[in-house]
């Protein structure tokens, strides 16, 4: 579904609303499915209140934003969620020193809804956000094999600055007892 470009001109971009919060958890499971490059999928009931309860957590916490981008006529069609994350340097300091920098944890615009300025609009008002709490920095995640991501990110700026890595608990565990085998008991690390 196309919009024109009267309807996006009204474009209004708000503090999210419990009573968002169902399409909300909806655009976070499509936002997870397409990072994982998975077909539709619901979410179980669990699911569901653990992503409630994260945003419900959201709108009380004051290094918190969820903000969502709604359109006349098409309602929601966009979220943005930052976060304040402060942290003391572990680094030899003169004084004591906290970092901060902002997470920006999820930015998702419906399909049709993309190339319109709206993620512009939402990016916008999470850098408000973070700069109005005094924080330069901006970080986030995306998945490695999400390319346009990266191509997005790459051009507003964003450089790698690390590696993001995960593995299950039992694979670590597996892979910890193999190397004890092979090694005859002895500690390598």
């Amino acid at each position: 579904m196309a919009t024109t470009g009267d309807n996006i001109e009204k474009l209004k971009i708000r503090e999210a609303r419990k009573a968002d919060f169902p399409i909300l958890v909806d655009f976070l499971n499509k936002l997870a499915l397409h990072v994982a490059g998975s077909p539709p999928q619901a979410l179980k009931k669990e699911e569901r209140k653990l992503l409630q309860d994260n945003l419900a957590d959201a709108l009380v916490d004051d290094d918190k934003l969820v903000i969502v981008a709604d359109l006349p006529e098409s309602g929601v069609v966009g979220m943005g969620y930052i976060y304040i994350l402060r942290s003391q340097g572990i680094w030899e300091q003169a004084d004591e020193q906290e970092l901060n920098s902002a997470v920006i944890d999820d930015i998702w615009v419906e399909p049709d809804f993309r190339k319109l300025g709206i993620f512009s609009a939402l990016l916008s008002e999470l850098i408000a956000f973070a700069e109005n709490r005094g924080v330069q920095e901006l970080e986030l995640e995306y998945a490695a094999t999400n390319k346009e991501a990266k191509a997005t990110w790459t051009r507003l700026g964003f450089k790698t600055t690390g590696v993001h890595a995960a593995a299950s608990t039992t694979t670590v565990k597996e892979k910890l007892a193999k190397r004890r085998r092979l090694s005859g008991g002895q500690q390598e690390y």
